[in-house]
């Protein structure tokens, strides 16, 4: 095998290494990705053992009157975002339970270093306790006049 014909070879071999070594698609098409460990997870339930899987949600930045991220909850009910800057952000979900429509605005606060400062739980949520004794309050009140009620009527 003669010189020339040799350094052709080597040439045209290397030729389709190199290409060989090159990515399969364009730059832009190609799909990256990164991973990491920040963000603010909501989640959203009915009832302990019942999330609001799949329901429709919006969060929205502080002043923001065009939604930040609109989507579903997963199926445990959670909401994920990544805040790009402080203050309250709010989290709007619409679910829909066996008993109808439901829907919530969470308050999420949002520090410096874009990390959980703290949120606002409804009120009925912070004081479960004293609503539903008020309720049984109510309730056995309501009950006693109505009895009282048919006791004169059934008397008169």
């Amino acid at each position: 095998m003669s010189k020339q014909r040799w350094l052709a070879s080597l040439f045209l071999l290397l030729l389709v290494f190199s290409l060989a070594a090159l990515p399969a698609s364009s730059p832009g098409h190609t799909v990256n990705y990164q991973v990491e460990n920040r963000g603010i997870t909501v989640r959203v339930f009915y009832g302990e053992n019942d999330p609001a899987s799949y329901s429709e949600y919006e969060v929205y930045g502080p002043g923001d009157e065009i939604p930040h991220q609109k989507g579903r909850t997963d199926r445990n009910g959670c909401v994920s975002f990544l805040p790009d800057r402080p203050g309250i952000w709010k989290v709007k979900v619409w679910g829909e339970s066996e008993h109808g429509f439901h829907g919530t605005d969470v308050s999420v606060e949002v520090g410096e270093g874009l990390m959980l400062k703290g949120f606002k739980k409804p009120l009925v949520a912070t004081h479960l306790k004293i609503f539903i004794g008020l309720s049984l309050i109510f309730g056995l009140f309501g009950l006693v006049t109505l009895w009282r009620g048919w006791r004169a009527r059934k008397g008169a």
